[in-house]
């Protein structure tokens, strides 16, 4: 283990032992270097790291402290390693995404009132009117945030706008036949409406799996890979009812 890194875990030992607590300042260098046995350069380095981090934060003038330690702030840091992800990566983040926005819709489809349905309406006809990839993809994120929202829980709603960032979204749509993928997504974003407007779990968590299979298909066709990805060598052109692809072979 690098010695930086060995000194970022003794600090992390010490927040999770409770020995430093959320908002609490750091000793002095010196006095923390020898009480983890660092030297005080490695220490630098380990609090440069946890800053970055947002584990710690740094005030001019009033030294380092323990951040609030909230999970959006620590999510924070992963949003850039969504945004540069790309090929297998941004394939890994977009099934992670398939494994729990599907059900976080299929909760949403009995707290949802009248008013929040006709709020996703509106935001649909204004993704249908958008005039460029940037504009359709801010709707798009205002329709799956809106509903994954409205279950309540933030740690889930900053966990899945750091699995699907703006950028990413954004790279995805331009990656495809833009015109095509645009229109899928407006059809079956009104199926995920409709079932939510219907209340049946059931059907929104089928429809939203499709939904962001779809987006991995388009993904997955546009990378050019080696070694290939399993489905490249024969591309899937449809999704079953769970979402899974199905695969023609010749």
């Amino acid at each position: 283990m690098a010695v930086t890194d060995e000194a970022m875990d003794k600090i992390k030992a010490m927040i999770v032992a409770g020995d430093l607590a959320p908002g609490s300042r750091l000793p002095k260098e010196e006095l923390l270097a020898g009480q983890l046995g660092l030297s005080r350069s490695s220490l630098r380095e380990a609090v440069r790291a946890l800053t970055a981090m947002r584990i710690l934060v740094a005030r001019q003038g009033d030294g380092t402290y323990v951040s609030s330690l909230e999970p959006h702030l620590l999510f924070e840091a992963l949003s850039f390693a969504s945004d540069v992800s790309q090929g297998q990566t941004a394939l890994q983040l977009l099934e992670v995404r398939r494994l729990l926005e599907p059900q976080a819709t299929g909760l949403a489809a009995a707290l949802l009132g009248p008013d929040d349905l006709d709020e996703l309406g509106a935001v649909l006809r204004r993704s249908r009117s958008a005039a460029t990839v940037e504009e359709f993809v801010g709707h798009d994120i205002a329709f799956h945030l809106r509903i994954v929202e409205a279950v309540g829980n933030p740690v889930l709603s900053m966990l899945l706008r750091v699995l699907s960032t703006r950028t990413q979204r954004v790279r995805i749509v331009r990656g495809t036949r833009t015109e095509r993928a645009v229109e899928h997504a407006h059809r079956e974003h009104d199926e995920i409406l409709r079932a939510l407007r219907a209340r049946d779990a059931q059907l929104a968590v089928s429809t939203a799996t499709v939904h962001i299979a779809a987006v991995e298909q388009w993904l997955a066709a546009g990378l050019v890979e080696d070694p290939l990805l399993p489905w490249q060598e024969n591309p899937p052109t449809t999704v079953d009812r769970n979402g899974h692809p199905e695969h023609h072979t010749p």
